[in-house]
């Protein structure tokens, strides 16, 4: 059992840090508090060759795999919840099924500008009245020809608004259930896909979280992802993958909670000395440590297993990413809890990680569905 990186998946992560570092640290407060989308973030990410990071270098991507891709969310995130969703979203939700059901003419359409950050892409699966029901999906699309008429509403979009491209489910075959659930490729511009408005959010407020109404909106035949009524297996598998990445946001958090922590019990003094010097103080950080290489052990197999298992690897991404969102609860709380009323100050960075990984809890699947699928995995067919 070897739990070394490859030079290759050290230098990446290096070359995240680095970057986070210089670049997406000083701006995270000020994101937050503007609600601005990190445009010119994203835009580098892509020229760096981020946000391709686990897309084929023959579809202009970097080639490297899930767990280099899992650990450079994870740095991103540590420095910015909001720019890392908007990183996950677009790399695991959007450039994903196209990579992994696409024709080859879609991918080299529509993945090879998405590898290179010209395009923004997002998924649309979330509906009003299917959130954790995902197979109760309301948006219809009827055959006109050799087109498709959509009509529906999304929301929860993350990159909604702003995408280039986005995936969508609708229902092609009404009565069907889950089979009758089809993917569609739609690009921005296409008449009759309207963003409607964007989220006021609690956290992750440079982050695009947006509502989206398709009215007779036409899309050519060709734009189907995989076969008609092939939705909702491909979804399951998205999000399968999805989850890995939002674990690896919550880690990043987690970290970066973890850090903030430490530092001020190490320089906060009170009754005559460090704070961190208290073994009440301790225990958290003890607790935090132990949490956060946990959830990073979790969150670095599900990674490893996409790439190499024989098969599907629904119960352990499930598991890293309920692990990883609880553990960066657990560890953004005691982070607030240490720096006293600092901590519920937004001159603290603690403050506004709190807000942020609120979200990795839901998103994705929550935690409550995340132990449904767990236990559906555990105990099989009844």
């Amino acid at each position: 059992m070897d739990f070394t990186l490859t030079e290759e998946q050290e230098m990446i992560r290096q070359a995240v840090r680095d970057f986070a570092e210089k670049e997406i640290v000083p701006k995270a407060q000020e994101i937050d508090k503007e609600h601005r989308f990190p445009k010119e973030i994203i835009r580098q990410m892509g020229e760096l060759g981020f946000l391709g990071l686990p897309i084929p270098e023959e579809y202009d991507g970097v080639g490297a795999d899930t767990l280099s891709y899992a650990i450079a969310v994870e740095e991103v995130s540590r420095a910015c919840g909001s720019t890392g969703i908007t990183y996950a979203a677009h790399t695991s939700l959007a450039c994903g099924p196209l990579l992994s059901f696409g024709t080859e003419e879609q991918k080299r359409k529509y993945l090879c500008p998405m590898a290179t950050g010209e395009w923004i892409g997002a998924f649309g699966l979330t509906e009003p009245e299917a959130g954790s029901d995902a197979g109760a999906t309301r948006t219809r699309a009827v055959r006109d020809g050799d087109e498709w008429v959509i009509d529906g509403r999304k929301n929860f979009i993350t990159n909604g608004s702003i995408a280039d491209v986005i995936i969508i489910t609708a229902v092609t075959e009404p009565g069907a259930g889950t089979r009758g659930i089809t993917n569609f490729i739609v690009e921005k511009g296409n008449p009759g896909f309207k963003p409607w408005r964007d989220e006021d959010k609690m956290g992750l407020r440079g982050s695009i979280t947006s509502e989206i109404v398709f009215e007779d909106c036409r899309v050519p035949a060709e734009n189907i992802l995989g076969q008609p009524g092939d939705g909702f297996k491909q979804f399951l598998a998205v999000l399968d993958a999805g989850r890995i990445s939002i674990g690896a946001m919550a880690l990043g958090l987690a970290q970066a909670a973890f850090e903030r922590a430490t530092e001020y019990a190490r320089t906060r003094v009170q009754f005559g000395r460090p704070i961190g010097k208290f073994q009440a103080i301790q225990w958290m950080l003890a607790d935090m440590a132990t949490e956060i290489d946990a959830a990073r052990l979790l969150v670095y197999r599900a990674a490893w297993l996409k790439d190499h298992a024989q098969g599907r690897f629904t119960r352990e991404a499930a598991m890293a990413k309920l692990y990883a969102s609880e553990a960066a609860e657990r560890a953004a709380f005691k982070a607030v809890q240490i720096h006293g009323g600092y901590g519920y100050s937004s001159e603290y960075d603690v403050e506004r990680i709190y807000r942020d990984q609120r979200l990795c809890s839901i998103g994705e699947g929550t935690s409550e569905i995340q132990r449904l699928v767990i236990a559906r995995e555990v105990l099989g067919k009844l």
